[in-house]
């Protein structure tokens, strides 16, 4: 038993060391650039999140694919080697011709067992389908287009999260700062109201409700340091980093400015939007051109040799093929309606889109204005409540007012003061989302 015990330890031991040698085996995220200020942290963003890399990923897929499509109408040249033996009859005496052996001895119906090294070049090239492949090349190119609209989409919402997240993050620490304050803010009353106590000054249930006031203060305190924690992660997540525990924040020495024209023309996807329906209109034009005829021309150059025979010869093939399709089943017909459909729909899709980024810019000059009124409110709430709460925590000592209304004075403002940090912050986010929602960079290294 004790040496099975002993067994399982060191296996528990290997297991936990690997599992420490795999944590410490993390790829290490790339270095901060400098400076390290918040345009930096967008532009690290933009370069290490996933999002992306994935579309870059997709843009790629989807550049191959329209330098595929233009490929085909590219001559195909094409080489082939093939060595066979047979006594069939007939193929055996093609083998006699191609190799140039025939002579007045040879049994037709038994010209017996020959071999062929056959070696062939040939090229094909499309001189006429219609347009199928010109409409294909557009389609594939536009859609390129597309996806790369798509790529400045995601950089641009990128840069919006990466501001708005820090901007958190700052309103975060401002209120774990409020909540000390009003923790060491109740504690100064507190012992006031401890010596008015001890004095006979100071109903136990004042005193009490003064150190229900401090718990309350202390739990707001933790949940405010919680929310910076979680704040903080969000932020290092955007930028692609799981452990950012010895990272410093970036500076905020680079201020952002409004959009000097509020519209959405510039927006992104807008342009990704009308690129589809250029992809759709040129699938439309490719679905059409299935009832056009195909004309091909191809040429072939052939070499023939035999080694039981040993001998030799070529010979060569040139030519102009049409096909045109009679009838496919409406095959055609429903391609081009379907075709037909995918651009209504992408059309459609370009004027829900439209009044969609309407209402965003709607929102967000209403977001921004409000920001600069709340912020105006707020400051004066601030310098009111700080001089109410001066003028109580006097009355209080004095034993003029009651400890519930110091309290009273004590939580406005904590909530001035957090009202006011909150004002702060969404003016900050009211200026980057307008910077998005007007297609423009959150900074000028923004992609």
């Amino acid at each position: 038993m004790k040496a099975f015990a002993t067994r399982l330890l060191g296996v528990v031991c290997l297991l936990t060391s690997s599992g420490f040698a795999l944590a410490d085996t993390g790829k290490a995220p790339p270095p901060l650039p400098s400076p390290w200020n918040l345009a930096g942290a967008v532009q690290y963003a933009l370069d290490n999140n996933p999002r992306t890399h994935i579309a870059l990923k997709r843009l790629e897929g989807a550049q191959a694919k329209a330098r595929s499509a233009s490929t085909h109408s590219l001559p195909v040249v094409s080489l082939s080697a093939e060595y066979s033996q047979t006594d069939n009859p007939m193929y055996s005496f093609g083998n006699i011709l191609n190799q140039g052996a025939f002579d007045n001895t040879i049994d037709f119906n038994d010209p017996g067992r020959t071999d062929d090294l056959q070696l062939i070049a040939g090229i094909r090239y499309r001189l006429y389908d219609g347009g199928r492949i010109q409409s294909g090349t557009e389609a594939a190119r536009a859609t390129s287009m597309a996806v790369d609209k798509d790529l400045a989409v995601t950089h641009q919402q990128l840069a919006f999260e990466v501001v708005k997240s820090y901007h958190t993050i700052l309103q975060a620490r401002e209120m774990v700062q409020v909540r000390k304050s009003a923790i060491e803010a109740i504690d100064a009353s507190l012992t006031v109201g401890k010596a008015r106590y001890d004095a006979g000054d100071l109903l136990r249930e004042d005193l009490l409700n003064l150190e229900l006031q401090k718990a309350r203060a202390v739990e707001e305190g933790i949940r405010a340091e919680h929310r910076l924690q979680l704040t903080n992660q969000i932020f290092w997540n955007i930028l692609g980093i799981e452990n950012y525990t010895e990272l410093p924040l970036p500076t905020t020495d680079t201020s952002q400015e409004l959009p000097q024209t509020m519209n959405y023309d510039k927006r992104q996807e807008l342009q990704a939007i009308d690129r589809r329906i250029e992809a759709a209109r040129a699938a439309l034009e490719a679905s059409r051109s299935g009832n056009l005829p195909t004309i091909d021309t191809f040429a072939q150059y052939r070499l023939d040799h035999g080694m039981i025979l040993d001998e030799s010869g070529d010979s060569w093939m040139a030519g102009v093929r049409l096909d045109y399709t009679l009838y496919d089943g409406a095959r055609t017909e429903h391609d081009t309606v379907t075709a037909k459909a995918q651009l209504m729909e992408s059309e459609a899709e370009r004027d829900r889109l439209r009044l969609a980024l309407s209402l965003e810019l709607q929102r967000g000059i209403i977001m921004h204005n409000q920001s600069l009124e709340k912020l105006q409110v707020t400051e004066k709430m601030v310098e009111v409540a700080k001089e109410s709460a001066k003028l109580s925590r006097l009355r209080f000592q004095e034993g003029v007012i009651l400890a519930m209304n110091l309290i009273d004075m004590e939580m406005r403002l904590t909530d001035a003061l957090a009202r006011r940090a909150s004002a702060r912050t969404e003016n900050s986010i009211a200026i980057a989302n307008l910077l998005r929602v007007t297609g423009n960079n959150q900074y000028p290294t923004g992609k």
